[in-house]
């Protein structure tokens, strides 16, 4: 048996229960979840874990049984060894008689664990029985019942009230684990037994890109497709199966909730999951067209309803059928006939007819297609011009290749589908597109392949391949495509910026490696882009001035979210926080307006970039949550690398040392071995501030060191200056000055170009530290607090008055200490900066400032732990669970179930009174809990 990953908060209840049990208390648990994902797994370890003397009752529903009254009931008694259960039966159950006979089954153990699995599966009766003892905890003193049920029966009135716990798909890092545990295993069983014969990593890594579309973190699908491996397949020496979880599999998996359906529900759901077949990520079917369909194959409308009460389908909401899963709508079509697929989509085709639904139509037709077919090839081709969704508009030209025969037709449209599929945030289907081009004579489309490979290593690579694709696309493209040669050569250039190498985006840029006055181009937005990053490259931001600005002028009113998004890093290379934030959120608008699903998570990790820089933490951390679930589900690798180096920098102003921790892991994970050099420093700037922040100088120094000296391991080119005035700070605390004035003194040449608001503020109070004997320090401390009015900013301003706050106490000023002291605790205080408020409160002490302190908890809160104390704090300051998990480094199903632990033992029924509670027992206000 394979170990539970990724079930902390579910883990957690049921330890909560068997922990009623054993203490003499009794109560229930209800586990819902999907065939897959784990609910027997969960019961066997929960049976496994009740140790202390204690009975466990294990009993499993059969489907069989279901029409035979007290079936399920008589197998429970039976397993229990309740003596005369066919009499106790026979002269009628009365509902509080269950609950008694199942504590007289503890016996001398005092305790028992009953474990009763597919309890939906069991008779009405018995499902009644089971429900009425289960919601009645004081009368199951000693017994606990642990049952499980399909997700769509949690909500069946034998239930109602029973404490429920659903398993939720496994996520990225859960599913990591469950593979290396499987593949680990089969390498030990196909080596005999002897350890050390593991998968390669480069199979490892493709096998979890592809489980990520494919198991949707489904883990016995996983484990299906892990153990069916060969041994060659898993050391890389024959290709991995395409599809991983082909028809066989899924049938395996999930056939079980298909088996039982009337022919004609099912041939219904074929109709549904058919519809969806060129738009699988739309959020359902078009009921109308799917019963239009249906009817005219003769069936009516009720067919769904044996599907909707097996919870195959979740009804008909707003005009559309939704399948229950993915997964299941993907087993629909892998358990029928290529027929009867053929049929499903020639109705469909026929229900779709007219001009509104044309591409539709022509879809569905293709489907249906038994042969070549070069009319309707030609006709798919037009229609996808003009209509349709990216994910449509490529599934219609894969279909037209395929029915068009061979030749360089054929290689055009498959990579102009690989195009719009990686554009659709669907990057394993574009390399499938691509696979099936294989090499095509015309040296155009050929460039045009290269053109989407760069892309797709571009932003789910190796950033140094991705580069030189790129550029062998845009000599390929350049007689033939001059606007895709630009885009490719644009692209080459973002390759060398993540990858930290100025000589490959000056060499992008130049074309033939040429001076600025010798780039290529019509005047325009894209050539004034290229004219001005080339001399900002070049350290000549005098020239680089003008040909950004007018970039920025003319993306006011701008309708294409690419020039806008190049228009935001133009700004950023200004020193122009805020239109680098305009540019961005206007590009995301028409982004997601238009469904291309790459682009947005792109344009998220820019605005969340730019908010950085503009000092709004909070605003950062939203833009980059959301890139964060978008670069996921669109599977883009380093921007994910990305986004997690943004949020660790947010979370090292805000001292949460548990999620700098975590998205610095997950940062370096990906951008090391992917050579994203701007994503790995500013992972490393985040550690380090988070050091400096809770005052482990020497630590910071170590790890800023590398990031701002000149040499081969510096910092990426265009950041590490940024990280420079925290170097400084750490380094001469921790005896490094020389070290830190020589950065200082780069620093200084940078801040001069005007590239950063903060940096004249940050050089004034680098250049104070450096002096902190001579009364000039005064001077520039006061200076670097001018400049900071000028620039903005809680956080940086509250460090210059913090160190300044610091300097005066030291040079025996405490009243001056005080003010500037106050003023920085404000401030950090304001942008939630914990550590660094903390400092500012030992400096205040230190003054003499008699700060008040936060009582022990008293009253009922002793009754909490520590945990739930934490979480009860952060709710009671009006925190929703989300915002709790992020800030304590725990998924929100801990954070719910913690809560609904706090509110019982506190008595409380909503999140106001809890806050009403927390002040009174605290007596204190918000912001010195919050610390």
């Amino acid at each position: 048996m394979t170990g539970i990953y990724g079930r902390s908060a579910e883990l957690d209840a049921v330890g909560d229960l068997l922990d009623r049990v054993r203490s003499g208390h009794g109560g229930a648990l209800l586990v819902a979840a999907e065939p897959g994902l784990g609910r027997t797994a969960l019961l066997h370890r929960a049976a496994d874990g009740f140790t202390g003397g204690g009975r466990v009752v294990r009993v499993r529903a059969v489907a069989a049984e279901r029409g035979v009254p007290h079936s399920g009931v008589h197998a429970l008694l039976s397993a229990a060894g309740v003596r005369g259960t066919a009499d106790v039966l026979r002269t009628g159950l009365e509902p509080d008689r269950l609950a008694e006979l199942l504590r007289g089954a503890a016996g001398e153990a005092r305790s028992l664990l009953v474990c009763v699995d597919d309890a939906h599966l069991w008779d009405t009766p018995s499902r009644a029985a089971l429900g009425f003892a289960a919601r009645r905890p004081e009368s199951l003193r000693g017994v606990g019942l642990l049952l499980s049920v399909a997700a769509h029966r949690a909500q069946d009135p034998e239930y109602a009230g029973v404490p429920v716990v659903r398993l939720a798909p496994l996520e990225d890092r859960a599913v990591a684990a469950l593979v290396d545990e499987l593949l680990d295993g089969s390498a030990c069983e196909s080596a005999g037994g002897v350890a050390g014969g593991g998968a390669d990593p480069a199979v490892r890594e493709e096998l979890l890109r592809e489980l990520r579309y494919e198991a949707e973190g489904n883990p016995a699908l996983i484990a299906a497709v892990v153990e069916g491996l060969t041994p060659a397949q898993r050391t890389g020496d024959a290709p991995l199966p395409r599809p991983l979880a082909d028809g066989g599999v899924l049938l395996r998996t999930f056939g079980g909730r298909l088996a039982g359906l009337p022919p004609e529900t099912r041939f219904t759901l074929l109709l549904a999951a058919a519809a969806q077949e060129p738009a699988p990520g739309a959020a359902g079917a078009d009921a109308a067209v799917v019963l239009r369909a249906a009817r005219a194959a003769g069936i009516g409308s009720e067919a769904l309803d044996a599907a909707e009460a097996a919870g195959v389908v979740v009804g008909r909401v707003e005009g559309a059928i939704r399948f229950e899963s993915a997964l299941l709508r993907r087993t629909v079509l892998a358990g029928a006939p290529l027929s009867r697929r053929r049929a499903a989509h020639a109705l469909l085709a026929a229900a779709l007819g007219g001009e509104d639904h044309r591409l539709s139509h022509l879809l569905h037709l293709a489907f249906a297609a038994e042969g070549p077919d070069a009319s309707l090839a030609a006709a798919l081709e037009e229609a996808a011009k003009v209509e349709g969704s990216p994910l449509e508009r490529s599934w219609a030209l894969a279909r037209a290749a395929e029915l068009g025969g061979d030749g360089a037709g054929r290689a055009a449209r498959l990579t102009a589908a690989a195009e719009l599929a990686g554009a659709a945030g669907v990057p394993r289907r574009a390399r499938e597109l691509l696979a099936a081009a294989r090499q095509a004579a015309h040296e155009g489309v050929r460039g045009r392949a290269e053109l989407v490979r760069g892309t797709l290593a571009l932003y789910d690579g190796p950033v140094g391949d991705a580069h030189a694709e790129l550029l062998v696309a845009a000599e390929l493209l350049g007689p033939y495509d001059p606007e895709r040669a630009l885009a490719a050569r644009l692209a080459a250039v973002e390759a060398g910026w993540a990858m930290g190498d100025m000589a490959a985006c000056l060499a992008a840029l130049g074309g033939d490696g040429g001076p600025p006055a010798r780039l290529r181009g019509e005047p325009g937005a894209s050539y004034d882009y290229r004219l001005g990053l080339y001399a900002a490259l070049c350290g000549r931001l005098d020239r680089a001035r003008e040909p950004l600005r007018r970039v920025l002028r003319r993306a006011v009113g701008d309708d294409d979210p690419v020039r806008l998004l190049r228009a935001g890093a133009a700004a950023l290379v200004l020193g122009d926080s805020a239109a680098a934030c305009r540019a961005g959120a206007r590009a995301l608008a028409l982004a997601r307006a238009r469904g291309m699903a790459t682009l947005v998570p792109r344009v998220l990790e820019h605005l969340a970039y730019a908010e950085l820089r503009g000092g709004r933490h909070a605003l950062a951390r939203a833009h980059a949550r959301q890139g964060l679930r978008g670069a996921h589900r669109a599977g883009l690798g380093n921007v994910v690398a990305h986004q997690h180096a943004v949020l660790a920098l947010v979370a090292s102003v805000e001292g949460d040392a548990g999620a700098v921790a975590h998205h610095v892991g997950h940062a370096l994970a990906i951008a090391r071995p992917h050579g994203l050099a701007q994503a790995a420093t500013l992972a490393e700037w985040a550690a380090a501030r988070a050091d400096l922040g809770r005052g482990r100088v020497a630590e910071a120094a170590a790890r800023l060191g590398p990031l701002v000296r000149p040499g081969p391991r510096r910092g990426h080119f265009g950041v590490r200056m940024l990280a420079v005035p925290c170097f400084v700070e750490a380094a001469v605390p921790a005896g490094l000055c020389e070290d830190a004035r020589a950065a200082a003194e780069e620093f200084a040449v940078w801040a001069a170009l005007g590239a950063d608001a903060q940096a004249p503020a940050q050089l004034a109070r680098c250049r104070a530290l450096l002096a902190p004997e001579s009364e000039e320090a005064d001077v520039v401390f006061r200076e670097a607090l001018r400049r900071h009015e000028e620039a903005g900013g809680d956080f940086e301003t509250a460090r210059t008055l913090l160190l300044y706050g610091k300097w005066l106490r030291r040079r025996r000023r405490p009243r001056e200490a005080r003010g500037r002291l106050r003023d920085a605790l404000v401030a950090f205080e304001r942008c939630g900066a914990r550590p660094w408020a903390e400092q500012t409160r030992a400096e205040l002490r230190a003054t003499g400032e008699a700060l008040g302190s936060r009582r022990e908890p008293d009253g009922v809160l002793p009754v909490l732990t520590p945990q739930q104390l934490r979480i009860a704090r952060c709710v009671a300051e009006g925190a929703t669970n989300r915002e709790v998990a992020a800030w304590l480094s725990i998924s929100p199903r801990t954070v719910d179930h913690h809560l609904r632990n706090v509110f019982a033992l506190l008595q409380v029924r909503s999140r106001v009174e809890l806050s009403r509670l927390m002040d009174r027992a605290d007596g204190t206000g918000a912001a010195d809990r919050l610390v």
